[in-house]
């Protein structure tokens, strides 16, 4: 942990002095607003660090480069939406980015002092978050609005995927997640192939094991929101049936993670649901699809109209 958190003080050490020399040089200008390359470089900050990448070695200049053009990127599409949603009049309140904010705690069974202290142990002002938070919902909005009205599903699609998938598909309403966070320091795999084998009950793994902060509950989190999951957790659980156990991944801080899909207080398996009753179901799950590859449309029409000009 020491020398992470020295590797980290060094990367922002190297990073503020190739800031300091550029502070007034431009990156972008995006229908006339600039992104200046001390921004640039203060948002790719975390994906540097992650890389290792060592702003004054020029053996990585490489590796810095695609990091600082695909955060450029970034920066540009958020631009783009920001003036798309002044256009279509798509307003974000701070009531909405702090529910998004309780969503993410309960997510990770956090209290509102555990999840600060967490973002202030990793260096994260909460205003920045929020700021973030805000650009997403944006997206969200807009993605609403703009594309998944116009995304169709139709009823030979739904009835297609359930005579293929109708095994697998079930009541999805009550049922929880519990998570089960790995310290560095035990051999996850070897704990994993436990639970597989159900030698090990996964609550009581996480009882043991976790280091969430939901670990005495078995590493129950609480009923799914499935409306408010996140892309890459909807995709991992709506992919999974009751009692099902995910395989070992990695969660945004380096930790290995599992999770275990469950209904509280069902004592036999899940009956499959009939076609009618997972309509909805089947409609969300071939529905995202289809609005992502729209979106990505969308925003190539966003780009093609703007004026942009990259100074990289």
């Amino acid at each position: 942990m020491k020398h992470a958190l020295l590797a980290l003080l060094m990367t922002l050490c190297m990073i503020a002095g190739a800031q300091a020399a550029q502070v007034n040089k431009v990156a972008a200008v995006v229908n006339g607003k600039v992104i200046t390359m001390y921004d640039l470089q203060k948002t790719a900050l975390p994906d540097l660090i992650r890389a290792r990448i060592n702003p004054n070695d020029p053996k990585q200049s490489k590796e810095m480069d695609l990091i600082l053009r695909k955060t450029l990127d970034n920066m540009i599409m958020d631009i783009l939406l920001e003036q798309e949603a002044v256009r279509l009049k798509a307003t974000v309140s701070e009531s909405d980015v702090d529910d998004e904010l309780a969503t993410i705690m309960k997510t990770n069974g956090l209290t509102k002092a555990q999840f600060e202290q967490r973002l202030a142990a990793q260096k994260i002002p909460l205003k920045e978050l929020r700021e973030n938070l805000r650009k997403k919902i944006i997206r969200q909005k807009i993605m609403g609005q703009e594309v998944g009205r116009k995304v169709v599903v139709t009823n030979k699609e739904i009835e297609d995927y359930y005579k293929a998938h109708k095994n697998e598909i079930f009541r999805r309403d009550g049922l929880h997640m519990a998570l089960l966070v790995y310290p560095r320091n035990v051999n996850a795999s070897s704990i994993a192939a436990q639970i597989a084998s159900g030698a090990l009950p996964f609550p009581d793994a996480a009882r043991k094991y976790s280091i969430a902060p939901n670990k005495e509950k078995g590493g129950d989190m609480g009923p799914v929101e499935w409306d408010r999951l996140n892309p890459e957790w909807n995709d991992r659980l709506t992919k999974m049936k009751p009692g099902d156990v995910t395989d070992i991944f990695t969660i945004n801080n380096g930790f290995k993670a599992q999770v275990y899909l469950f209904r509280p207080g069902a004592t036999g398996p899940d009956a499959p649901l009939t076609l009618d009753e997972a309509r909805p179901i089947i409609d969300g799950i071939l529905r995202r699809p289809k609005a992502m590859e729209r979106f990505d449309d969308y925003t190539r029409q966003l780009r093609s109209r703007a004026v942009i000009d990259i100074r990289l």
